[in-house]
């Protein structure tokens, strides 16, 4: 399987209109670009007071559009060309003037007249001072907005740029990526519930130090994002990671081995899926002492004893949700993998080198079911995990 055979790049049309949260944008072009997602700019007037068509030309790649009447495009309709090229337009910040202008249905710039002309979906990210949000009038044109089908993300509450304090502000970037990201997902697994286990396991020798490995969770949690995005209602159960918790997931916290045992023994049985990326230590010292170890002599000796293993109990269980392991090895690859999937009994497993993965933010993959070995070249995590869940939505 090639990298990007299950997933056709997608096109974004991005508008800009005026106000101080235009310095989001940047950031937002920035995260759109890296995900391989083409993004046209178009700005307003307005919005070339706050930041400037070179910044986002430099981010996007292209040049930005701002003239209605621009020569450049061959057939002297750029309202008409630009949307027809894109999946999708986020206006990001949308101001006040911005969003009563769609309601209205009014064409007197480039980048309503885009809206208005669009046979794509509209999403808006509304960004103004809380007294104009909270106004009627923008009240109204928001409930407009809504039954007109157009998508709204956002606003969020907070602090804002006038110094007070309360909703208007827009997302930040990368809350909009993971949206946008989510709004261009098929929902192949609609419905579906997804437990998933991620990070490394902190298997306690005294309150100082610990057994551990280097697992950084950066795969289980761009599987569980990637669930999210696919419509999953989605349980995490992560273990020692400094990363944020994925968006539109339910997040527990189990750093040993242990309490991740038992937070996915709690919750497996609603579960349609199980995904066990987890990085659990396979021993933990037989006795764990209450108070730090002194050091006395130039060696110290621990027993160790065996910890439980979640994903074999898992995939044992009666009507036992369908499992996926993760294979990470130093040699014999696809031969160890392959016999883990046997003994454990698992429909799929995901074999990778450990030297490819640990802390990197791109992998390379091979699953491997009943059918044989389905290598996936290397690329980010995200990617990775989209592909993934794509195959196991096909094997459902």
């Amino acid at each position: 399987m090639q990298k990007n055979s299950a997933l056709k790049p997608k096109s974004l049309l991005l508008g800009i209109t005026g106000g101080i949260a235009a310095y989001k944008a940047a950031e937002l072009v920035r995260l759109l670009v890296k995900a391989d997602i083409d993004v046209q700019v178009v700005m307003t007037a307005a919005a070339c007071q706050f930041i400037t068509p070179v910044t986002m030309q430099a981010l996007s790649g292209k040049p930005v559009f701002m003239d209605m009447w621009d020569s450049s495009v061959g057939n002297g309709m750029p309202h008409i060309e630009l949307s027809r090229n894109a999946d999708a337009i986020l206006v990001a910040p949308a101001s006040a003037d911005f969003l009563a202008k769609l309601v209205q249905g009014r064409a007197d710039d480039l980048l309503s007249t885009l809206c208005l002309a669009r046979d794509c979906p509209l999403l808006v990210a509304p960004a103004m001072n809380k007294q104009m949000w909270e106004n009627p009038a923008t009240q109204r044109n928001i409930a407009q907005l809504k039954a007109d089908g157009i998508s709204l993300l956002g606003p969020d509450s907070g602090e804002q740029a006038c110094g007070e304090v309360g909703l208007g502000r827009m997302l930040e970037a990368e809350a909009l990526f993971a949206l946008v990201n989510a709004h261009f997902t098929p929902k192949l697994l609609a419905g579906k519930h997804v437990l998933i286990t991620a990070g490394a396991t902190l298997e306690m020798i005294d309150p100082v130090r610990a057994i551990t490995n280097l697992s950084s969770g950066k795969m289980g949690y761009a599987i569980a994002q990637a669930a999210a995005d696919m419509g999953a209602i989605v349980t995490l159960v992560s273990g020692a990671s400094a990363l944020n918790a994925p968006s539109n997931v339910t997040t527990i916290k189990a750093e040993s081995a242990d309490a991740m045992y038992n937070a996915v023994m709690s919750n497996i049985l609603s579960q349609d899926i199980f995904i066990s990326v987890a990085a659990v230590a396979d021993y933990r010292p037989a006795v764990q002492h209450q108070d730090k170890i002194k050091k006395s002599t130039s060696s110290l000796t621990l027993e160790l004893t065996a910890n439980k293993d979640i994903l074999a109990e898992v995939a044992s269980l009666p009507n036992a949700p369908f499992c996926v392991g993760f294979a990470a090895e130093t040699e014999n690859l696809l031969a160890y993998a392959e016999a883990k999937r046997q003994a454990k009994k698992l429909p799929l497993i995901v074999a990778n080198l450990a030297s490819d993965a640990m802390g990197s933010d791109e992998n390379s993959v091979t699953m491997l079911d009943k059918n044989g070995a389905h290598p996936l070249e290397r690329a980010p995590k995200s990617t990775i995990a989209k592909l993934l869940l794509a195959h196991v939505a096909s094997m459902l």
